[in-house]
């Protein structure tokens, strides 16, 4: 096997999720066995671990309309980021301006508290959360919950 072009483009975890899957229906169409024999060994159990991790994950929700209305109000925000820390943000959904820092290079000299705060926001409207994650209000509310428990 040669590699033609080596970092050709870079894929979000909903891509590598849907391209998986794809794989993994063909496989299954064409009854499995001849190819099976032909493939790379492990291949399937790989294959089979990365789609069950990311089933996990947020990307399991999203849609290419998600990503594409995320991507076109995040280039109408009056700073910039590149292609790789936008590819961050979709891939890790980030929910405090901790991971936001983690993500974003330099965060802290590029971005105001303001800029954070409405990045947070662009992500929570337009990509979904994981199927198990609650909605910010529902955390606040059941944090306010407990502490009348202890008390």
């Amino acid at each position: 096997m040669k590699i033609v072009k080596e970092n050709a483009a870079f894929l979000s975890n909903f891509e590598v999720l849907a391209l998986l899957k794809g794989l993994q229906s063909d496989k299954k169409a064409s009854g499995g066995k001849a190819a099976a024999a032909r493939t790379v060994p492990n291949l399937a159990t790989v294959s089979y671990e990365t789609i069950t991790y990311l089933e996990g994950t947020a990307c399991a929700r999203q849609t290419a309309e998600h990503i594409e209305d995320f991507l076109r109000q995040i280039s109408a925000l009056p700073f910039k980021l590149s292609k790789v820390e936008k590819l961050q943000l979709i891939n890790h959904r980030p929910t405090s301006p901790v991971e936001i820092q983690l993500l974003i290079e330099e965060s802290e000299e590029r971005l105001s508290d303001e800029d954070i705060i409405t990045l947070l926001d662009l992500v929570e409207r337009t990509l979904p959360p994981r199927e198990d994650e609650e909605p910010a209000e529902d955390e606040g509310d059941q944090g306010g919950d407990e502490e009348a428990m202890q008390e």
